[in-house]
């Protein structure tokens, strides 16, 4: 847009906890088998925190590797985001922890809550205050500790779900490069179909809200999937109109980590080969807003990004939520925005 900067991702980090739940861990947890997992969603495996470990922590690790990437410190952060739906606590901010955790003393922190569009909503809204100048570091974390919530004795959910954090740098780059169209959406009348009951003001902590399991994470699968498989070919569509851009011009999708079921149609609606579509649910499961940081760290470290490629974010998650991005790849900080 005219007399604004472009905007694009300096560099990239990303967590996930030591520990592995397998599909056959989960068989010998809840009437389940790894066939009817992987079939279903392609999930063979995910990572879960341990018992001493809070968002905020894994949030400082993948915080970390992205600033050094990105070859700046903590001090120079002009403001934090962090997408989650499983904050250390109410309040204060998890953004506000990760503040102080990475020292970076002159950076604004706020959370932000989109569950598993989360991280694109926090890139769309880091963006704004780059390019008009306000700032000109932003660190976005999207991160969960989703299995604090997750039931293990629901079949439904439980196989699904895993920990992890993803974080990226966004900055200044050169011209035309950077972030080249978004879109945003939500329709909260769905908001029961992926939601944490318990936990707020509706419905305060108390024994009856602990005995009926109502804090913990609950979907209605099959709407949400059939959701899912609509707004990930709608959002898509959405950007590369936005910035012109055709479908055979796409270098690369990173898609929301959910179900390959989903993943799939929208491979097959764009015609795009295996290589241009990063997946990796099947070792982590599916970790809401850490799950396309996560992907695009891992696919920059895989070689699988270069410079000027057109690469799409594209995701959904409760609220309901979804939302794209197409960036024309480029981690090179424009000329004279180093101080």
């Amino acid at each position: 847009m005219k007399g604004l900067r472009s905007v694009g991702i300096l560099g990239t980090g990303s967590y996930t906890p030591e520990r592995v739940l397998s599909n056959f861990d989960l068989e010998k947890m809840v009437d389940t088998t790894d066939e009817w997992i992987v079939s279903r969603t392609g999930i063979r495996e995910r990572r879960i925190c341990s018992e001493e470990q809070a968002s905020s922590d894994l949030a400082f690790e993948a915080a970390k590797r992205a600033l050094k990437k990105a070859n700046i410190s903590a001090e120079q952060l002009d403001m934090i985001i962090v997408a989650t739906v499983t904050p250390d606590m109410s309040f204060p901010s998890t953004a506000c922890l990760l503040q102080d955790k990475l020292g970076a003393t002159k950076a604004a922190a706020m959370d932000l809550s989109a569950a598993c569009t989360g991280f694109l909503y926090g890139i769309t809204t880091a963006t704004q205050f780059i390019a008009n100048g306000m700032y000109k570091y932003v660190l976005v974390v999207g991160v969960e500790t989703l299995s604090k919530i997750t039931n293990y004795k629901d079949r439904n959910t439980c196989v699904l779900f895993g920990d992890g954090s993803g974080a990226a740098v966004l900055g200044q780059v050169k011209d035309g490069y950077g972030f080249q169209s978004f879109e945003l959406g939500a329709d909260g009348s769905g908001g029961s179909l992926l939601c944490q009951p318990a936990g707020g003001s509706r419905i305060p902590a108390s024994v009856e809200s602990i005995e009926n399991n109502l804090h913990y994470l609950s979907m209605a699968g099959g709407e949400v999937f059939k959701f899912a498989v609509r707004v990930m070919n709608s959002a898509t569509e959405a950007v590369l109109s936005k910035a012109g851009v055709a479908r055979d011009e796409i270098d690369l999708l990173v898609p929301h980590q959910a179900n390959k079921r989903i993943i799939d149609s929208a491979v097959q609606r764009f015609g795009l080969s295996e290589e241009k579509v990063v997946i990796n649910l099947d070792r982590y499961g599916n970790m809401s807003s850490a799950s396309i940081p996560v992907a695009l760290d891992e696919a920059i470290e895989a070689g699988r990004v270069k410079e000027g490629d057109n690469v799409i974010l594209v995701g959904f998650g409760g609220g309901l939520t979804w939302g794209a991005t197409l960036l024309k790849w480029c981690t090179t900080p424009a000329e004279g925005s180093d101080e």
